[in-house]
């Protein structure tokens, strides 16, 4: 388990190109190991310009180090407040190669999932780049209402998409861990993307599997609407998951929009289901 960043509230980032305009943020980040597991695999990144978890996959610590991998390239690939798609990529690239090598013998292989936000900026107009490779989630609250941003790389939701299952008993289905895309097992990684305006009010949450297993999309709504700072919505979503069964290491990073300057033209790539 990698952690590397540390909470912030009320954080002013200056826009490029946005005469003086500044985004600000505040942020926070939890982890569990769960009550089921001897170690904790997942890893994540807080701090502009990424909001990031990652799950590992593989046999004995071979997930650690897959997901720690993930988190460290992007940390290097950290040049501004901002980021890009192709420096996403290109970490990811980098860390696909890391995790050949960590893992070695291992028959299985090692691979992590990983989602969440990048900072990035057009024209001075900011916004959030989120990207998703396996089964965590990113999930935007936009006045007030949750949705999910990323569609899982799993044989479920390709079940659900498919009409052969309801999206409600996907969890509980005896293959919803069964993922069909990762960053590591000897593939390149293949990210799914999305562009989100950035608007004052807005929050993102990130997590792992290990949350929304326990808690569903419902329970992670209610209590976001009961907790009003990121660092608090963090901790409390980890406790609750454990608390519900913690079948799974649980790994949360939430983020607020405080301020933004207006949003002008930037298109919103969210699908309206």
């Amino acid at each position: 388990m990698t952690e590397l960043g540390r909470a912030a509230t009320a954080h002013a980032i200056d826009v490029p190109g946005a005469d003086g305009a500044t985004l600000t943020l505040s942020w926070g980040a939890a982890t569990d190991v769960g009550r089921r597991r001897d170690h904790n695999e997942d890893s994540y990144i807080v701090g502009a310009p990424f909001f990031v978890v990652a799950d590992g996959m593989g046999g004995h610590l071979a997930g650690d180090r897959a997901s720690d991998a993930v988190v460290r390239r992007l940390e290097q690939a950290t040049e501004s407040d901002f980021s890009s798609r192709q420096a996403i990529q290109r970490a990811l690239l980098l860390a696909t190669a890391d995790i050949e090598r960590a893992a070695g013998g291992n028959a299985i292989g090692a691979g992590t999932t990983v989602t969440g936000i990048a900072l990035v900026a057009s024209h001075g107009q900011p916004a959030a780049l989120v990207f998703n490779v396996g089964d965590s989630r990113t999930y935007r609250i936009e006045d007030g209402v949750l949705r999910r941003v990323t569609v899982d790389h799993s044989v479920v939701q390709e079940m659900v998409d498919a009409g052969l299952l309801r999206a409600e008993d996907a969890e509980r289905h005896p293959d919803s861990n069964v993922i069909t895309r990762a960053v590591g097992f000897g593939e390149p990684p293949e990210p799914d993307w999305w562009t989100l305006p950035l608007r004052a009010g807005d929050r993102y949450i990130v997590c792992s599997d290990g949350l929304t297993k326990e808690l569903g999309d419902g329970g992670i709504g209610r209590i976001a609407a009961r907790e009003p700072s990121a660092q608090g919505l963090a901790e409390r979503l980890v406790g609750d998951a454990v608390v519900a069964g913690g079948r799974d290491n649980v790994t949360v990073v939430v983020v607020q929009v405080d301020d933004a300057p207006d949003d002008g033209d930037v298109e919103d790539t969210l699908p309206r289901h």
